[in-house]
């Protein structure tokens, strides 16, 4: 007798299948779906790894922030590139940079607890290369059928007509830069925020106002950086 299907716990939110091709997403969510029947920790949580694209519906993309894979340590990872639930005590050391650079380009001060959920409900889609991970093991999920997923989300929004500024950190983010039509977006690439990187370029980058003048460049309205 066969075994009865195991079904995901996330699918792809409706505003963004229309853009991708068909049952794209199925193989790395059975992967993940199979890993956890056996009691292996994934992260983000069940239901939450398509959370960039439930908070930003395609035309409403301004702005991508792209990463690599989510956090595999507990608590962190939400869905979001780089964010982490309001809960987390405990900041990643990208974030943590992040932050630092957020207040060097802004003059702002550092926020205890960064919701950067705001930056996605303004249309930052906070986007890593791969979308799961095992707990305590980095790109875990490198081999499993994510890539596919998020290069046909790139394309879909590099065909976008509007302007959308591309953030590119790290190697594998600027892998990603061949989908991107450079001949209507704007591209801004720079070091990992780790802390392995950023001393080599992130830190003065000012990539905050940097995708704020590219917006207004094309007459879209900038985002509002303050967490």
């Amino acid at each position: 007798m066969e075994s009865a299907a195991i079904m995901p716990d996330d699918i792809v939110p409706s505003a963004w299948v229309k853009c991708l091709p068909p049952d794209i997403a199925e193989a790395p969510l059975a992967a993940v779906a199979e890993e956890r029947t056996k009691g292996v920790v994934i992260y983000p949580p069940p239901g939450q790894i398509f959370r960039a694209l439930e908070l930003v519906a395609p035309e409403e993309v301004r702005a991508v922030i792209l990463g690599q894979d989510p956090y595999h340590e507990p608590g962190q990872a939400m869905g979001l590139a780089f964010a982490v639930p309001s809960e987390c005590k405990k900041l990643p050391p990208s974030l943590k940079n992040i932050l630092k650079e957020y207040a060097a380009d802004l003059g702002r001060p550092l926020p205890a607890q960064p919701d950067l959920t705001k930056w996605a409900r303004q249309g930052v889609l906070l986007l890593n290369t791969i979308l799961s991970v095992r707990e305590h093991a980095a790109f875990s999920h490198r081999d499993i059928g994510w890539e596919a997923v998020t290069d046909a989300i790139l394309s879909s929004v590099s065909a976008l007509p509007r302007r959308v500024v591309f953030v590119l950190w790290g190697a594998p983010a600027q892998a990603k830069r061949g989908l991107i039509d450079e001949t209507r977006h704007a591209v801004i690439a720079s070091p990992h925020p780790s802390p392995l990187s950023a001393y080599r370029g992130f830190f003065g980058s000012r990539p905050f106002t940097a995708v704020n003048r590219l917006l207004e460049e094309a007459g879209r309205t900038p985002i509002d950086w303050s967490l």
